[in-house]
């Protein structure tokens, strides 16, 4: 265990949050208990945290800043955090989606990360590793957090209709999923079309893969296999990737008809004991 008298605010962004809480809840005359009450969070946490053992929230991060007067200190820094408790090789992709002005997804047989619900998100990361699964949810979750901005990216999402019927965990949490996804439908920035079967040979027959749109910087395409990502700027590649987004989402479903099928597989495959199908 770590010692908060030894922690090194310079190892890493982690240990820097942990060191600024510690000193603002010591500044402020409180206990860890005692600002746990404050924030409706354990003593125990709060210390996890200090010592650099739990990644902290934005929601945690909001509370704290709220009840210790910090001027949004810790608010600023979780997302530095945050990104810092992702893979190494995935953090380039969360700073390419921090910086788009449009992201252009395929995907075949799961939804988006930045589209998942927290049931969702855990169970695709607690396949085959439940290590430390509460904090790589919450990290996975954060990167949501660019919708928030201002200046939000425009999402385009076309889904294969295989990700609607991959059950992940259970019913109930497949329900929430595609209740989340239909929620979406009248958000003009973020837009979900499903690829369905009956399109049959289709331009995304390689796989998954990602196109990143920036203000003045060449567009990025990104492709993910076991453990690693593959970035590239490559001309041919961005425009090989972009003609056949183009063809995807021509052949997908309209909006409108997508979020008909979404909510069709909702109430008829994950439907709960007792609900009536119309």
């Amino acid at each position: 265990m770590t010692h908060v008298n030894v922690l090194d605010p310079g190892a890493s962004p982690l240990d820097y949050y942990g060191f600024e809480l510690r000193r603002h809840r010591e500044s402020a005359g409180l206990t860890q208990r005692q600002l746990g009450e404050i924030v409706s969070y354990t003593g125990s946490l709060i210390g996890q945290i200090e010592t650099a053992r739990k990644v902290p929230t934005p929601e945690f991060s909001e509370r704290v800043d709220a009840a210790l007067g910090t001027g949004g200190l810790l608010s600023r820094l979780v997302d530095l955090v945050l990104r810092s408790q992702l893979p190494v090789w995935f953090r380039q992709v969360a700073e390419l989606e921090a910086r788009a002005v449009e992201i252009c997804t395929f995907q075949t047989h799961m939804v988006h990360g930045l589209l998942q619900t927290e049931g969702y998100a855990r169970s695709v990361l607690g396949a085959m590793d439940e290590t430390d699964l509460d904090d790589r949810t919450a990290v996975r979750l954060a990167r949501q957090r660019i919708f928030e901005k201002d200046e939000s990216p425009v999402f385009w999402t076309v889904l294969s209709e295989a990700a609607l019927l991959q059950g992940m965990g259970e019913p109930s949490m497949m329900r929430d999923q595609l209740a989340r996804l239909l929620a979406l439908e009248g958000d003009p920035r973020i837009n979900v079309q499903v690829l369905p079967f009956s399109a049959g040979a289709h331009a995304g027959l390689t796989g998954s893969f990602t196109v990143f749109h920036f203000d003045r910087d060449p567009a990025i395409v990104y492709t993910e296999g076991y453990g690693a990502g593959h970035p590239t700027a490559n001309p041919d590649t961005v425009k090989d990737c972009s003609l056949r987004y183009d063809h995807l989402r021509a052949a997908a479903l309209s909006l409108k008809d997508s979020a008909e099928l979404i909510r069709r597989v909702m109430e008829e495959r994950y439907a709960e004991p007792g609900d009536s199908v119309a």
